[in-house]
């Protein structure tokens, strides 16, 4: 049975040579092949102030939470800056809410130019949680992103699949809080003689 499955990517660099949006776009690439449809929020377009509660539909904060609102999942990718996401990306989840991310599978991916970028997957993952998303488990975090790519293309085998595996798992597991329980209590229980 196929499902209608709509994946947005953010990509939180500014970059016109990003990693970031290069390995995103391979990503969606990948999901596009499992049969969703896709969009890139590419933030060098969106109009955001830093955000002031005061006025939470600053420039172009309501089209941002349309497209979030839209997603059956949702990848968020981000360069790694001093061991932590990007502030384009921070100001725009700081935009937007439960509305946009409660119940939402969420996929996360980061580029660093030195060392893997755990800290960055880190803080996202923490945020997507507050924000009551499920996270996947699975993450791809690009180090050394100067090996990585060249001329705007990923160009490490390894990490080309496990990117275009994080696209392909995201249209899998869209939507998984509708999902059925996955244990079965007429089982019979684990370590039962």
């Amino acid at each position: 049975m196929t499902r209608n499955v709509h994946v947005v990517a953010i990509s939180g660099s500014l970059a016109d040579d990003s990693g970031t949006r290069a390995a995103l776009g391979e990503a969606l690439s990948a999901a596009e092949r499992a049969g969703a449809r896709t969009t890139l929020v590419d933030l060098r377009e969106y109009d955001l102030p830093t955000f002031d509660a005061d006025d939470p539909d600053a420039g172009d904060a309501p089209e941002l939470r349309r497209r979030f609102r839209e997603a059956d999942a949702i990848l968020l990718g981000t360069p790694m800056y001093h061991g932590s996401f990007s502030s384009p990306l921070k100001t725009a989840l700081d935009y937007t809410g439960f509305d946009e991310f409660e119940g939402t599978t969420v996929g996360l991916l980061a580029v660093s130019g030195g060392g893997f970028p755990t800290t960055a997957l880190s803080g996202l993952r923490t945020v997507v949680r507050a924000l009551d998303a499920w996270t996947l488990p699975l993450q791809v975090g690009i180090p050394d992103s100067a090996e990585r790519f060249d001329d705007g293309e990923l160009v490490d085998d390894p990490l080309e699949e496990r990117v275009r595996r994080l696209g392909t798992e995201l249209v899998r597991y869209a939507g998984v809080e509708r999902y059925p329980e996955l244990n079965d209590r007429t089982a019979e229980p684990i370590g039962a003689d």
